[in-house]
């Protein structure tokens, strides 16, 4: 347990058929509450909270899609307690999964139905289900974290975030006894437009309908590198290559981030009652590009 935020969520709704025998506090472990920058970039430790990210001088003036992103996860209180680790690596929020276990045994909880394929999808995924799941990735840090070319290091190996975050529970793909204990984000290019956007059905809080992170450069000029990352969109986070591709080779302008923004949905399959997030996803990428 980091700030517990989520795993005290899944344990208190017997999310699980069997509550843990033990829970360890991670916050006891000192030095994973740090954050760092240096020539070769920026590290923040795992127990960073989202609150001393977004109030970071050098996250605000160099990563500054990392303070968008931190201040647009939940409310003031949750983003105190809450951890950049926590962020990445909570569950997804899917009403059939955060149901009682013998209501809903789910495809993510060992079961072998995802309800929501036949059920209210109307905030699941629009880019499938791979192995069966059609819940959304949560993760707002993970989104921008990815736009950089972040990695993700724990007390085993470090792992581009590209390779972090998996299809089915727990949503990652860390193994038993192995724990993150920093982000290191590479320096960005110099003149580089950073975005985080996000879309969510209460203003004040609220997980993504859609979210987009977008890192490109150079921002004045014909861009040349662009990475752009969607959320709240798929069963893990989403790169929208055809984006990219629609971006690079152009200077920014209202014609070129609206071809972008299209080119984002090529491959969008919505379900029933979701359909509405294509014109969403269509738009934030959009309006990211212009920022």
């Amino acid at each position: 347990m980091a700030g517990g935020t989520d795993l005290l969520h899944q344990m208190k709704g017997f999310v699980r058929a069997n509550l843990p025998d033990y829970v360890i506090n991670l916050k006891t472990i000192a030095g994973l509450d740090t954050i760092t920058s240096s020539s070769s970039g920026l590290t923040i430790g795992a127990l960073s909270t989202l609150t001393s990210i977004a109030t970071n001088t050098t996250v605000a003036s160099t990563y500054p899609i990392l303070k968008q992103a931190a201040l647009a996860v939940a409310t003031p209180q949750i983003r105190n307690v809450g951890t950049i680790g926590g962020n990445i690596c909570q569950e997804v929020w899917c009403w059939y999964y955060r149901w009682d276990h013998n209501l809903f045994p789910c495809l993510r909880k060992g079961g072998a139905t995802c309800y929501a394929s036949a059920g209210d999808n109307t905030y699941h995924s629009i880019f499938g289900g791979p192995q069966g799941c059609y819940a959304v990735h949560p993760s707002d840090m993970g989104i921008a974290l990815l736009a950089l070319g972040a990695s993700a290091v724990t007390n085993k190996r470090t792992l581009p975030m590209s390779q972090f975050f998996s299809t089915l529970s727990p949503g990652h793909v860390l193994a038993e006894g192995e724990i993150v204990t920093s982000i290191t984000v590479p320096p960005p290019a110099t003149d580089t437009k950073q975005v985080f956007l996000k879309f969510k059905v209460r203003k004040s809080f609220d997980f993504a309908v859609a979210s987009v992170g977008l890192v490109c450069s150079p921002a004045s000029a014909t861009v040349s590198a662009a990475s752009i990352w969607l959320g709240g969109v798929a069963p893990k986070p989403v790169e929208a290559t055809t984006a990219e591709t629609a971006l690079k080779g152009n200077a920014i302008s209202a014609t070129v981030a609206a071809n972008a923004g299209a080119a984002a949905i090529t491959a969008a399959v919505p379900m029933t009652m979701n359909a509405y997030k294509k014109p969403i996803v269509q738009e934030l990428v959009r309006k990211a590009i212009l920022a």
